[in-house]
């Protein structure tokens, strides 16, 4: 499993995210995580509204398996319901 973070470093939920995503893949054998930093890859939200299919407003965007799973609180009940987080 693969989750993708597409966020900024100046961002505190781009770096709760990464902190669960840290936790996922220290805790499960199949998670791995990689973070894309919006700003360094030149990466705009008009360039992540093409993919996603709609509006984005804010960061973290992050995918599990190339599926939109949301923002930062999309993914820690996400991760929570479905990856055993905290359990």
């Amino acid at each position: 499993m693969l989750a993708v973070i597409f966020g900024r470093d100046s961002c505190p939920f781009c770096v709760r995210a990464k902190q669960i995503a840290e936790t996922l893949q220290h805790e499960k054998d199949d998670f791995e995580y990689r973070y894309v930093d919006i700003i360094a890859e030149g990466i705009s939200k008009a360039d992540l509204e093409k993919t996603i299919g709609k509006p984005v407003l804010t960061v973290p965007q992050i995918f599990v398996d190339e599926k939109h799973i949301g923002g930062c609180t999309e993914f820690e009940a996400y991760a929570k319901e479905n990856l055993g987080l905290y359990a």
